[in-house]
């Protein structure tokens, strides 16, 4: 599938300018390099502004993401649903009367899985789903349809900074449990309580800052042949570990 397919896309100057001042969650802002004339660095200001992620890419990149040509120089990718705050995810596990439970996600790019991860972190009472703004899927209508509805019922926010989102989270109680091929197997850990899960891509795993800044390094028991878990696969069987022991 080509990724316009998977994309929501604005072209033409007059219509990026307009997503981006109206409330339209932009993704991405993909700009044609070494040609900027007033109304593209009108347009790249105001992205700035918004911390929306600029890519500065050739004639024929533009091309490619605008089907039929007229981009102007210019494209967007809109989201295909509203990013939350953290704050509504804490909100929300007050409201239930339950300890937060988050599950952040490192570099996992692949719409995929982060549809998958979404629909199990539903299935499993999280509160939100948490993903860094680069290298990362975003929530476009190839992830809605893997999460099967479970997008309009799971927050998930995008943050600048992974490191300190889980810094800022510690000083709210929260705890973190990272997946680790190296860690300690997750039924010897202590699962309960306000908990953030950190699940990283299957190829690289959790990258090393962020893992240092995780509590407990967590590993899930094997016996095949091979040594990973799809990342959707690693998230389940790791969040209802949680939810088996809040339940105990």
């Amino acid at each position: 599938m080509s990724e316009q397919e998977n994309e929501s896309i604005i072209k033409g100057r007059n219509a990026v300018l307009e997503a981006l001042r109206s409330e339209t969650t932009v993704d991405k802002l993909f700009v044609i390099e070494n040609n900027h004339d007033g109304p593209i660095n009108t347009i790249i200001r105001e992205a700035k502004k918004q911390d929306v992620i600029i890519n500065f890419v050739d004639k024929e990149r533009l091309n490619q993401l605008s089907p039929g040509g007229h981009h102007q120089g210019v494209v967007a990718i809109i989201a295909a649903y509203k990013y939350a705050e953290i704050s509504d995810m804490l909100a929300l596990a007050k409201e239930k009367g339950e300890d937060p439970f988050l599950i952040l996600l490192d570099s996992i790019e692949d719409p995929h899985n982060l549809g998958a991860i979404i629909r199990t972190a539903n299935l499993a009472g999280a509160h939100g789903v948490i993903i860094p703004k680069r290298r990362s899927a975003t929530l476009n209508a190839t992830v809605a349809r893997t999460s099967a509805g479970a997008i309009s019922y799971t927050p998930v926010a995008k943050v600048t900074n992974l490191g300190k989102t889980i810094e800022d989270l510690k000083k709210e109680g929260l705890w973190f449990v990272c997946a680790d091929m190296k860690g300690e197997s997750m039924y010897q850990l202590n699962l309960t309580g306000p908990i953030g899960l950190v699940i990283g891509n299957e190829g690289e795993g959790v990258g090393r800052l962020i893992k240092e800044k995780c509590d407990y390094l967590a590993t899930i028991p094997m016996k095949g042949n091979i040594d990973s878990l799809n990342a959707s696969v690693a998230t389940g069987v790791l969040a209802y570990e949680i939810v088996r022991q809040r339940l105990s």
